[in-house]
């Protein structure tokens, strides 16, 4: 089993570390010292690759995205088409997202951006938050991420939905909805919009001025999935108004987000820098030696992307 690794500017030794403890036969290449397509079958394990580097590999069985986005490799002209490509979707990336959703939902239920800003003047402003049963949270995009989130809400007895482009099935404690003709009821009713949708063209600004206007008056949004969901300058323009109380942005289009956005000076938005998730080596390792076991073996991988979906 050969596994050619990409990652920039973080330590390899270990993921290097990590593979060989879930397989000590394993041979591990760190980029850029990869070798030659005619070295044998290999595996592809990479973050933010440079363009056209993946193609230059015939070899390579799997590509194996290090997170949960994939539009790192999907924006290559030059990426393969006909090599799979598998997202992460190990326990520790579910876990770290779950914990962030949880934090974050709890902060804006008990308007915690309010009392923050408050705390900057000394000013004594107490504030009464409903009983989260009264608060409804929509998830939206189900996936593996927004399945976790909603498992680690659960207990809170908060008023579940969820959003996604495919029909669920039935669960306990959370209401589906699914199909772009429903967004805009999902969106009514929900006081805490939790964004956890992948990108893709469909996806792209989903949430511009007309359907943040949608969200009932002083709702919250998280946003944990990708940067692009959200029309920014329409999400400045609402949260000015009032329209939307607070907000908390991990992801951008853009990363870092322009010192000279207007969105730093929010006073009820929290800005964190693309870590409501990070990928651990020990459990993605697992993860990609599992999978290509059962690509070996003839199996379908876990979290295998679909071209046509764009997730």
């Amino acid at each position: 089993m050969r596994i050619l690794f990409y990652l920039d500017d973080y330590p390899h030794e270990i993921w290097r570390d990590a593979l060989l403890a879930e397989n000590p036969d394993l041979e591990f290449r760190s980029y850029p010292d990869w070798g030659s397509p005619e070295d044998g079958p290999a595996y592809a394990l990479v973050w933010e690759p440079k363009p056209g580097l993946l193609k230059d590999y015939p070899n390579i069985q799997a590509i194996f995205s290090m997170g949960a986005g994939i539009d790192h490799l999907t924006r290559d002209p030059q990426l393969p088409k006909d090599t799979p490509i598998i997202r992460m979707g190990d326990d520790g990336l579910k876990e770290g997202m779950a914990e962030f959703m949880a934090m974050s939902v709890l902060m804006h239920h008990r308007q915690m951006p309010y009392l923050l800003e408050q705390q900057k003047t000394k000013n004594w402003a107490r504030v009464f938050a409903p009983a989260a049963k009264d608060v409804q949270v929509g998830i939206m995009g189900y996936g593996a991420l927004g399945k976790a989130a909603a498992e680690k809400l659960k207990p809170f007895g908060y008023n579940l939905v969820s959003w996604s482009r495919t029909a669920k099935a039935p669960e306990e404690g959370i209401k589906h909805y699914s199909g772009t003709e429903t967004i805009d009821e999902f969106l009514s009713g929900s006081n805490i919009l939790v964004c956890l949708l992948p990108e893709t063209k469909e996806t792209i600004n989903l949430l511009d001025k007309e359907r943040l206007l949608k969200l009932p008056q002083g709702a919250s949004i998280i946003n944990g999935g990708r940067g692009g969901l959200i029309d920014l300058d329409a999400l400045e323009e609402v949260m000015t108004s009032g329209h939307i109380e607070s907000a908390t942005l991990d992801v951008f289009p853009k990363e870092p987000l322009n010192t000279d956005h207007p969105l730093w000076h929010q006073e009820k938005l929290i800005i964190t820098p693309h870590v409501a998730a990070i990928t651990r080596p020990d459990t993605a390792a697992n993860y990609v030696v599992r999978n290509i076991k059962k690509l070996e073996n003839g199996e379908e991988p876990e979290n295998k992307l679909d071209l046509n979906r764009g997730y």
